[in-house]
């Protein structure tokens, strides 16, 4: 067949479409496995922040113009406790999202670092079991610590989470999150309105205005 710019044009378009019905058809096989594997690991979550449930039920929340989601946890009908999927922009290497669990009388039950691209072997410890971040709150009523403008700090800043060794920035994106999560829990579980306002660790962050680089004397 001769080529012409007709003929070109139509094994062109040919081509683009078959490729484009590709795509499509892989798109439509994979939705599906993708939200499954979405809603599991949410389910896993929550099972391990938790009180024992049977049921839950989700508000959306926007601070700071981040959003937050809080689940309601309830089994036999009352309320069991809270889970609160929150986040901070503030880590070393970005974004941490926590899911952070709440008794309904607002003691902590336990965090589960859900996303962190923090340095290794130093920020990255905030996901361990049982690490001083997680240790200074589990099993408390955040009220009860020793707050900086109401919320919780890093003891560099004043209050007395203690922070990971060499990894100061990990640790006060931590509390923030954090912060942010006991903010939505007292909204959904009081009906205290939450407040676009930056955490006191953050705040503190700002106003000693230590270079990210250079912090903990290495990389955070």
């Amino acid at each position: 067949m001769k080529s012409t710019l007709l003929n070109m044009t139509a094994v062109l378009f040919g081509i683009t479409l078959v490729a484009s019905a590709g795509v499509g058809s892989v798109n439509m096989i994979t939705v599906e496995p993708i939200a499954a594997a979405k809603e599991a690991a949410t389910l896993a979550a929550l099972n391990e922040v938790l009180p024992a449930f049977d049921a839950t039920t989700t508000e959306e929340l926007t601070i700071d113009d981040m959003p937050i989601t809080v689940y309601t946890a309830t089994a036999g009908g009352s309320v069991s406790g809270y889970a609160v999927q929150s986040m901070t922009k503030q880590g070393f290497g970005g974004v941490v999202r926590l899911m952070v669990g709440f008794t309904p009388e607002g003691e902590v039950v336990n965090v589960n670092v859900l996303e962190q691209t923090e340095t290794p072997g130093l920020g990255t410890k905030m996901a361990d079991e049982g690490n001083v971040l997680l240790a200074s709150v589990k099993g408390r009523k955040l009220e009860s610590k020793k707050l900086v403008d109401g919320k919780l700090a890093v003891t560099k800043d004043g209050g007395d989470v203690d922070a990971l060794t060499a990894a100061t920035i990990s640790s006060r994106a931590y509390v923030d999150a954090i912060n942010r999560a006991w903010m939505a829990y007292k909204s959904v579980a009081t009906g205290e309105a939450p407040t676009d306002t930056a955490s006191g660790a953050t705040a503190a962050a700002g106003q000693n205005n230590e270079p990210a680089a250079q912090e903990g004397g290495q990389n955070e």
